[in-house]
């Protein structure tokens, strides 16, 4: 991030296919025992070659599933059982791993991977600009997940942080984080459509399930790029709280919900009209971060950063209903396929916290790479 965040807070796989009581003592939690895990090479990414994925996506056949964690200082994915929560495998990803997808049937992982160095807040623009940043290392990871191997390197355009997918399309919008654009990407041809501007350091993607548009926050300018899917332009701006950070959809694609890092809020988005319904003020001191809804759509969970709770939130008045205490900084947030768990990655903690959604109580902890950034799930290829 640049140092414009600082001055802010002063002021103030492929697509989207992809809980709280009172809190617990870290000392009750369960430590998961693992077996060291095995690490796969990456692949030569001139060799790879690869049929349209998209044409291939089909279901899953099993209740089996995977959690993929992304590790930003160590350079890898973590692979875990969902269901024993053993972890299974460390996949060598690339340069600063962040946002991360799945495909449907979990035959395919995408990773955003990124030369760009880590400017956090506190650095001044100055300093930040004589690290060494390596553009070769931008790109988004293709994984095949049965073998756990790179099959190629994307194109990303520059510092690509997080992204989402079409998969009827096969389009992937990026968030190009240090040239506050958005790239448009053809997954099949590994071609790169389009570029747009957005908002200062875009961060946040989201498609649409019924892909009609694509989301991106930007965090500097607090604001939401509105992204036309059928002409590929911008068709709007939306005006939200102070530094967002993340967005979720509902299902029937009429509402979005974005956290608001800074502003400590939620805001409710009405996607037809482009405009905020409800701004929901969160507890002093929260830092909402990453976003997901609960299968039926009634539950909105929160990770809440540095504040390390988890929040969850009744849609249909914005009153929070249940709170725990996570891993330190839990920023990513993912749920089990049947919305029975809760996966957060926590960054300073470098571990991932199991979180039993009926009873709001951390059950599990489990040692990954460092600084866990993103996470996400998907079924047993």
């Amino acid at each position: 991030m640049q140092n414009s965040i600082s001055a802010l807070c002063l002021a103030s796989t492929l697509v989207l296919l992809a809980a709280c009581g009172p809190a617990t003592d870290e000392s009750a939690t369960t430590q998961e025992n693992t077996a060291t895990p095995e690490t796969t090479a990456v692949a030569p990414a001139a060799t790879a070659t690869v049929d349209n994925p998209l044409a291939q996506v089909g279901s899953p056949t099993s209740n089996s599933y995977l959690v993929y964690v992304t590790n930003e200082d160590s350079n890898n994915v973590t692979v875990i059982d969902g269901n024993t929560h053993n972890v299974l495998q460390t996949i060598d990803i690339g340069k600063r791993p962040r946002g991360l997808k799945v495909s449907p049937d979990g035959r395919l992982l995408y990773v955003a991977v990124s030369g760009a160095p880590k400017c956090p807040p506190t650095m001044e623009d100055e300093e930040c600009e004589k690290l060494e940043v390596d553009l070769s290392a931008d790109g988004i990871a293709e994984v095949d997940t049965a073998t756990r191997t790179v099959l190629r390197i994307l194109p990303s355009g520059l510092d690509p942080e997080q992204f989402d997918l079409n998969w009827n399309t096969g389009l992937m919008y990026v968030a190009n984080e240090n040239a506050n654009a958005a790239s448009i990407l053809d997954v099949a041809n590994g071609a790169i459509l389009q570029t747009l501007d957005t908002g200062r350091e875009p961060e946040g993607v989201r498609v649409s399930p019924d892909g009609k548009v694509a989301y991106v926050t930007g965090e500097v300018d607090s604001d939401i790029t509105v992204i036309d899917t059928a002409s590929g332009m911008l068709s709007g701006k939306i005006g939200v709280g102070l530094r967002p950070r993340d967005i979720v959809f509902s299902a029937d694609s009429t509402r979005a919900f974005v956290s608001n890092e800074i502003g400590a809020s939620i805001s409710v988005i009405d996607v037809a009209n482009n405009t905020v319904l409800q701004t929901w003020a969160l507890p002093e001191g929260s830092l909402p971060m990453g976003v997901t809804l609960s299968p039926d759509n009634k539950t909105l969970y929160v990770a809440n950063g540095r504040a390390k709770t988890i929040m969850a939130i009744n849609v249909e008045n914005g009153e929070i209903t249940a709170t725990v205490e996570a891993g330190q900084r839990p920023w990513g947030i993912t749920l089990s396929p049947d919305g029975s768990k809760l996966f957060t990655a926590n960054g300073p903690s470098n571990d991932v916290s199991v979180i039993d959604v009926a009873s709001f109580t951390v059950v599990a902890t489990i040692p990954v790479g460092t600084t866990p950034w993103g996470v996400w799930t998907g079924p047993t290829p």
